[in-house]
């Protein structure tokens, strides 16, 4: 049985809440981009950064991860298979940008954050943040490094691509009610298959030790009953507001325990990393719609290494294709987990060679 949170961790769990609010209704009464995420996120970080506790309880985040994979399935109706197919391409150019962008990143990293070769590859590698601060750890990085070079990486970029949006492209927010439905318009079988979907599709991912396990698990769940066209349903948008604020709350914690100044030291090599994550990704999404046809402002988001619920979510608030983000950005972290031990130990033994 799990012990009891007690009064200082409810405390911290209740300023993380309200900071989340706050902020997220701060930012939506400044109709600013994806507002109940990022006005959560920079709530909590200016606290977590001035010395306040905010939390956000593990489980809670976790149920709140499922709602945004359940979120993502319901994108892919039956009518994408039709498309599926014109996928290839784009995922073979998001590889080569993957292995460049790694590459750039780790010898900028080397160059002007004067990091160890690990520490270096592991924090410019594109990948889930705990598998790369794992991984980079056990292979002699720095982990409290890797962890705040990729922290740093999702929060510029999660802030960077939707203002972009509304400063270049003029591209507001589509309304969630909207986009998704509202609670009261769900009817009771289309919430328990949606709330099975969640359940089993977390359990099934967790055994099979999938990345991202609370995301991905819901999502290929609710994916195959919306290609099966047994739901057309979609978590209602209240639901998926309330993941917003839980997820940009979380994020804004994760930088609790740490200073401006520490922030301040990694500022510099941080803001360069993300600067050529981005002009790589732009580069490819720009060519590959020239030579394709393929919308740039889906490929933009889909090459874009933020986090996978982040940036899907950015792609909801901005009418983007939420099915090809998604699946774009999944590959990726699939790949990079599974690639990016092999091809370490490959550079350094040519290195040692």
């Amino acid at each position: 049985m799990m012990p009891l949170p007690g009064p200082r961790m409810l405390r911290s769990w209740a300023l993380g809440l309200g900071l989340g609010a706050g902020g997220g209704s701060l930012f939506a009464l400044l109709d600013l981009p994806l507002p109940w995420m990022l006005g959560a996120l920079s709530a909590t970080i200016a606290a977590s950064l001035s010395g306040g506790q905010p939390e956000i309880s593990a489980s809670l985040r976790t149920a709140m991860i499922a709602v945004l994979g359940l979120m993502l399935g319901s994108a892919f109706t039956p009518e994408l298979l039709d498309r599926v197919g014109r996928w290839s391409g784009s995922l073979a150019v998001l590889l080569a940008a993957m292995a460049a962008t790694t590459a750039l990143v780790m010898a900028y990293l080397r160059r002007v954050g004067h990091m160890s070769v690990v520490t270096a590859f592991f924090a410019g590698a594109p990948g889930g943040v705990n598998e790369m601060v794992v991984t980079g750890a056990a292979l002699g990085g720095d982990e409290r490094t890797i962890a705040l070079s990729h922290s740093l990486r999702i929060l510029l970029i999660v802030f960077t691509v939707p203002f972009g949006y509304r400063l270049i492209a003029h591209v507001h927010s589509v309304p969630m009610a909207e986009s998704m439905g509202r609670l009261a318009d769900i009817s009771a079988i289309d919430a328990l298959m949606l709330a099975g979907c969640a359940v089993a599709g977390s359990l099934l991912a967790r055994l099979l030790r999938l990345p991202a396990w609370a995301l991905t698990g819901p999502m290929l769940t609710s994916a195959g009953l919306h290609l099966a066209g047994l739901t057309a349903s979609k978590p209602p948008a209240e639901l998926v507001i309330l993941a917003q604020v839980i997820t940009g709350a979380a994020i804004g914690s994760r930088f609790r325990g740490l200073r401006w100044r520490d922030v301040g030291a990694m500022a510099r090599p941080a803001v360069g990393a993300t600067a050529i994550m981005l002009a790589v990704s732009a580069s490819a999404a720009a060519l590959l719609a020239w030579g394709s046809g393929l919308p740039f402002p889906a490929l933009l988001l889909s090459f874009v290494p933020g986090g996978i619920a982040e940036m899907c979510l950015v792609a909801l608030a901005l009418g983007q294709d939420v099915a090809f983000v998604s699946t774009h950005h999944v590959v990726r972290v699939v790949l990079v987990i599974m690639l990016a031990p092999l091809v370490f130990r490959l550079l350094l033994g040519r290195s040692q060679g």
